[in-house]
């Protein structure tokens, strides 16, 4: 009777999906305040916490230090960072010229027509979304993931991935990405009508590519972001909000 194959297992695949698994639930833990602002992180208590064994933790704290949401200290380890409100600023500022200059080369460089078919496709289903009188949680998570795919398929409209890596680096924080402060709006009287200027918006800098319209296309898209910027002021002068997500991150002004 033939011998059962064998099936050999890449170790090293095997050790880079708990690493990711890993580093997303650390980000969960810090996102969440269960890991404080500022607290050193202690690897023995993250291996019993996750039942994991170090080394994917070692690579997960390794990653969370490269993306910025941990700091190594001077004696090892690391601490959870904080963040001044200006330097969460200067993040979405960042991302902003990154997808203006994403939104420019696009325009420059032409679009595949199945891929603003895709981007149409999404800026419809939000208008539909939008056509709400009123939007409940439910909502704002859909407006949330097809915001989400929007500023994804527009990084990939630039056809540079040197720059898609780059505006995917600039938007980990969580208040630096295209909708980390959409939960900002969500109990606001007017938060549909934010909704309405940032679809409006979305609408101009698709229009802007498909006309080739380079310098147009960045100034929309660089406007664009300065609503994330806006969001961040109602946040800071909003205590109410200090349950959101990453909010235990930013220092309040001195």
């Amino acid at each position: 009777m033939p011998a059962s194959p064998v099936r050999l297992v890449d170790s090293d695949a095997e050790g880079g999906s708990q690493a990711v698994k890993a580093q997303q639930r650390l980000r969960e833990l810090i996102l969440a305040g269960e890991l404080p602002a500022g607290s050193r992180i202690a690897e023995l208590a993250l291996v019993e916490r996750l039942g994991m064994s170090r080394t994917p933790i070692r690579a997960a704290l390794m990653r969370l230090g490269q993306e910025g949401l941990l700091e190594a200290l001077s004696g090892g380890g690391y601490a959870v960072r904080t963040f001044s409100e200006q330097e969460v600023a200067d993040a979405i500022e960042l991302r902003g010229t990154l997808e203006g200059l994403a939104a420019r080369l696009a325009a420059e460089r032409g679009v595949p027509i199945a891929v603003m078919a895709q981007a149409r496709v999404c800026l419809d289903q939000i208008d539909q979304l939008l056509r709400q009188v009123t939007l409940d949680d439910e909502s704002f998570s859909s407006y949330v993931a097809l915001n989400g795919r929007f500023h994804t398929l527009l990084a990939e409209m630039a056809n540079s991935a040197v720059l898609a890596r780059e505006i995917e680096r600039a938007s980990r924080l969580p208040f630096a990405s295209a909708s980390g402060f959409v939960g900002v709006q969500a109990h606001s009287p007017d938060a549909r009508d934010m909704l309405v200027v940032a679809q409006h918006q979305h609408r101009q800098v698709l229009d802007a590519i498909g006309q080739r319209e380079a310098g147009r296309a960045e100034a929309l898209m660089r406007e664009h972001s300065r609503l994330a910027r806006h969001n961040l002021g109602l946040v800071m002068q909003n205590p109410q909000q200090a349950a959101m997500p990453g909010m235990q991150l930013i220092r309040n002004k001195v």
